[in-house]
């Protein structure tokens, strides 16, 4: 089938809960760039696939209807921190089945501020079976932010099998600053010293307070269109999607004493092998790559688990500037969620106009020099992996 193509991409700056515009007037923002970049209108949608996690039902319907009422269908989608990257996932399906030849993906939410909790407390977790095998593995703790619990096991998890010490985690985000610098739409941009990573709050394991991501409030949206579809607009849809694939959780993540399988490790690993056979393009080829770093525990396992390095590897990778400008590859040029922050039903779209930015050589002081391919990989609980490659039409 012929490949889907990115025509046009919205994103606008990430605020600090409380200092946010309501999140149907951010969603109309990011939705009205896309649509302004591809050069299409409104009109030519077809369908569209909204992304939030802590708006009500039918939000979406509400937020895209202040661009216009065309009867067009519109999907809700939710599926934690991959929301936006799943929203894409359907709207690419969508056309590569030859239903439709113009979508929209978009994602928004206004978060709250603090740590990320339950939302539903009359009813059954929705995460029973995840954090069941947690409390096994770890025992509980009710000093600590529960999502912090369960990236900084997984980091404990992984200085149980390598013995990493606690900096390399520190490094990553150190680095993700240093990327931040040139993004204007990153919340926190300012340098940081890995001392001072290292001596802010601890959390859980190896896990600091600037080694989380911070709640914030966004939006973002993509226009993706047949080749055909652009071809027949006069549509300057230079990036392609050449590989995607979506898992969800593996008995393994249930079974052993794992952290590193509870937080989607194998999701990760099996997505990525999914989309390197459907692209024929590996690791290697890669320069840019977009990865869910909500922890830099998640990052530095999901170097692994992406292939970006060995089992076992990722200190030698991180200490060489493998993961940086000028080493192997470049992880979150944007500054990933570390320095933009996540806000969760709009991170999976704003990876995704990240590297329709660098694949269009238009990504500024931040652009990485060779950029052929790119990855992204967004990652729920719950769960989902979503795990995207572009390239160049």
């Amino acid at each position: 089938m012929a490949r889907v193509r990115i025509a046009g991409v919205g994103m606008i700056p990430f605020a600090k809960p409380g200092q946010s515009e309501d999140w149907d007037v951010m969603a109309e923002k990011a939705i009205r760039l896309a649509l302004a970049d591809a050069g299409v209108g409104y009109e030519l949608i077809q369908q569209a696939y909204a992304g939030y996690v802590y708006a009500d039902s039918t939000a979406g319907q509400s937020a895209l209807y202040r661009v216009g009422c065309t009867g067009i269908p519109i999907v809700n989608v939710n599926n934690n921190c991959s929301t936006g990257s799943t929203a894409l996932y359907l709207a690419r399906q969508a056309i590569e089945s030859g239903a439709i030849d113009c979508a929209l993906a978009f994602g928004f939410e206004q978060m709250l501020p603090g740590a990320l909790g339950a939302v539903f407390n009359d009813r059954k977790r929705t995460l029973d079976h995840h954090l069941t095998r947690q409390e096994a593995i770890l025992g509980q703790d009710d000093t600590s932010p529960l999502v912090a619990q369960q990236f900084g096991g997984a980091g404990l998890d992984y200085q149980s099998r390598y013995g990493t010490p606690d900096e390399v985690f520190g490094m990553i985000s150190v680095k993700a600053r240093a990327h931040a610098a040139n993004n204007p739409f990153a919340l926190l941009r300012a340098p940081i010293t890995l001392d001072e990573v290292m001596e802010s709050k601890h959390l859980y394991g190896p896990l600091t307070r600037f080694q989380a991501c911070p709640p914030t409030c966004g939006a973002a949206a993509a226009v993706l269109v047949s080749p055909a579809f652009a071809a027949k607009h006069g549509l300057n849809a230079g990036v392609e999607i050449v590989g995607q694939a979506m898992t969800t959780d593996y008995a393994s993540t249930f079974e052993g004493s794992s952290m590193m399988s509870v937080v989607g490790y194998e999701m990760t690993r099996e997505a990525a092998r999914m989309v390197y056979d459907q692209a024929g393009v590996g690791p290697g080829d890669i320069r840019a790559i977009e990865l869910h770093d909500c922890f830099t525990a998640n990052e530095l396992i999901s170097y692994e688990a992406l292939g970006l390095c060995p089992e076992g590897g990722a200190e030698a990778y991180i200490r060489s500037g493998g993961n940086t400008y000028g080493g192997t590859h470049v992880t979150n040029p944007s500054g990933g969620l570390l320095s933009k922050g996540h806000p969760l039903g709009a991170t999976g779209l704003a990876q995704c106009y990240e590297l329709t930015q660098q694949l269009r050589g238009n990504a500024d002081a931040r652009q990485v020099e060779g950029v052929r391919f790119a990855l992204q990989h967004n990652l729920g609980l719950g769960g989902a992996c979503v795990v995207t490659m572009y390239g160049r039409a």
